[in-house]
């Protein structure tokens, strides 16, 4: 073998590793953590506000610069900020299984929206190392093996984990592995990943007047939130009221007027990187028609799929175990599938017919958790699944698994793959080269809000209209998305067909 093979192998290698340590945090604050609460008693509605421990995932382009512009000492700019968040994620998941969700929902609260925005963190370093590693001719394989240790680590963190925690009847004992595995990943970041061309610098700027500029935007964070807050108590509501709505306006109104003020305080103070970041970025044709497509052409999406695990659990009576096998292993391998079959038909159509056809799908395939939720389980009847034994997953004896919740599971998880797909390929098409980073971390943001923001929404709807009802809304949520692909068809056309294997990105 060949020194430039070997060097390409390291390299590559480092991709996995590091595509895997992304992917193994999100479940853990997202779908695997309603498990738990699910199974601890944890009231429905709660359960939807606890999605807003997401947020962090929103908001990450605001501290990607300070990523790009400082360097943490000895291991190097990407390096260096890899290991530490890695470090820090571990300890977090760790304590974060010492806590009880119910007795102590406060914190737990506090200790997984901190292990989400640590997870974002190194999101935002991940991509940049990616980035500055691999030569050209490498982005497209390194893209795939990303994708593929990024689903991995997903369906370790959202499948295996459910089965994990049936088996040993124990959530706590599953948290406590997935930190292991994440120290196990910080030691390799910190041994045995190559480090970047020596070329790549930060950016020049002045560091104090960055840091005053940081602090600024965040004081307008606060400032804004306690504004909106205490508005509305002037108004004559309560954030404590038990109705729920109630509450949601609070979120929304606070969200509202702090992310306009934070801004207008970094332009004022000099936060030099984002400000030029998103200039650039605000300057081409179309730049907030594109953003508001970002955000709803997965709306429909992600209001079917955020309160899936307890619908299925509490709403079905399907057991954790069916769960993790049907909805988490078999389902994330279908989305790779739906991702491979969606970039084979993006060889043959414009990114603009693509988005139109994969948004039709993922809205046809919302249906399927309607007919679930009328029909019932045990509609369809039942395959008998066998005994297995992985080492590190096992199956003690033949487990039923539901006809009707696998299809609805196939085809949700296909036609949101394909979806995925074109999606990326809009995002990436966006980007502007000289500020990759920040513009991907801006976009990739706007693109959580769907994600983030219907949960708590979610969680009161369900609870209001019941299960049916709520999945026929998902649907009408979905249409807007698709609106919005055609009305925008013209400026689709002219960000050109964009490469597939840099659209498989995640």
């Amino acid at each position: 073998m060949t020194a430039h093979a070997l060097r390409r192998g390291w390299r590559l290698f480092a991709i996995l590793v590091l595509g895997f340590a992304s992917g193994l945090p999100l479940a853990l604050t997202g779908q695997a953590m309603q498990a738990w609460l699910t199974v601890d008693g944890v009231d429905i509605a709660t359960i939807g506000f606890f999605g807003l421990v997401g947020v962090p995932y929103t908001f990450k382009f605001l501290w990607a610069p300070l990523m790009d512009r400082f360097e943490p000492p000895l291991l190097g700019r990407r390096r260096g900020w890899l290991v530490l968040t890695q470090l820090a994620l571990a300890g977090l998941l760790w304590w974060m299984g010492r806590l009880s969700p119910s007795g102590t929902p406060e914190l737990f609260a506090i200790a997984a929206l901190l292990v989400a925005f640590l997870s974002a963190s190194q999101d935002v370093v991940v991509d940049a190392y990616r980035t500055d590693l691999l030569p050209e001719d490498e982005r497209g394989l390194g893209a795939s093996v990303h994708v593929f240790a990024y689903r991995l680590a997903m369906i370790l963190s959202g499948g295996i984990a459910l089965i994990w925690a049936g088996q040993w009847q124990s959530w706590p004992r599953v948290y406590e592995t997935m930190s292991a595995i994440m120290l196990a990943c910080c030691v390799i970041s910190m041994f045995a990943l190559p480090r970047v061309a020596t070329h790549l610098r930060p950016l020049e700027s002045d560091p104090v007047r960055e840091l005053v500029g940081f602090v600024a935007m965040l004081a307008g964070l606060g400032v804004g939130y306690l504004a909106a807050h205490q508005a509305l108590i002037l108004l004559g509501l309560d954030p404590d009221d038990a109705n729920r709505w109630i509450q949601l306006l609070f979120v929304l109104a606070e969200i509202a007027v702090a992310l306009p003020l934070a801004y207008w305080a970094a332009r004022r103070a000099g936060f030099e990187t984002l400000n030029r970041s998103l200039s650039s970025y605000f300057a081409q044709q179309g730049a907030a028609a594109f953003l508001a497509l970002i955000i709803l052409y997965k709306l429909g999406d992600a209001f079917a799929g955020s309160l899936t695990t307890p619908f299925l659990i509490k709403g079905m009576g399907f057991s954790q175990e069916e769960v993790g096998i049907a909805n988490k292993m078999i389902g994330i391998w279908l989305t790779i599938l739906g991702a491979f079959v969606g970039g084979l038909i993006m060889t043959r159509l414009a990114l603009y017919r693509s988005l139109l056809l994969f948004g039709i799908l993922q809205l046809v395939s919302n249906f399927g958790f309607y007919l679930l939720a009328e029909l019932g389980r045990g509609a369809w009847g039942a395959v008998e699944m066998p005994a297995f034994d992985w080492g590190i997953v096992a199956l003690d004896g033949p487990a039923q698994l539901d006809w009707l919740l696998l299809v609805v599971i196939a085809g949700e998880n296909i036609s949101g793959g394909m979806g995925t797909v074109a999606f990326i390929a809009l995002l990436m098409a966006l980007c502007n080269q000289h500020f990759t980073a920040t513009h991907y971390a801006l976009l990739s943001a706007f693109a959580a809000v769907g994600r983030i923001y219907v949960s708590p929404l979610s969680g009161v709807l369900s609870a209001s209209i019941g299960w049916p009802s709520f999945f026929l809304f998902s649907i009408v949520v979905a249409v807007p998305g698709v609106l919005m692909v055609w009305l925008l068809r013209d400026a689709l056309g002219a960000l050109g067909r964009p490469r597939v294997d840099a659209a498989m990105d995640d």
